[in-house]
């Protein structure tokens, strides 16, 4: 959506951590981290909700940064896979719920 008074689209998304460095104020250890992902992920989370529970909920910018690995490196390391990738399953996801909103509402 365009701004009012800008005449430019605006922009409104959050931006990474521009170092590289771990935080002083991230209080995990490398290993805590992996076994927090791993831990989400027999939850039932998908990646990026384990990245985003680790940033609100834990305080790690990027688990990248404090672990030294990807949350999908962490998981594939423990044997932890999905069946779809997460971004076919969300498109899956939401094909399924058209069709549903579709056939209950057939002049949309």
């Amino acid at each position: 959506m365009a701004r009012m008074h800008s005449r430019k689209k605006g922009k409104s998304s959050s931006t990474r951590p521009a170092r590289l460095e771990r935080p002083v104020w991230v209080e995990l250890s490398p290993g805590e981290v992996e076994n927090e992902v791993v831990k989400l992920a027999r939850r039932g989370h998908s990646k990026s909700m384990i990245g985003t529970i680790m940033r609100d909920s834990r305080g790690v910018p990027l688990v990248k940064i404090v672990a030294g690995k990807k949350v999908s490196q962490i998981l594939e390391s423990n044997d932890i896979k999905e069946p779809l990738p997460e971004d076919l399953s969300n498109l899956v996801r939401k094909a399924l719920n058209i069709r549903k909103h579709l056939e209950s509402n057939h002049k949309d």
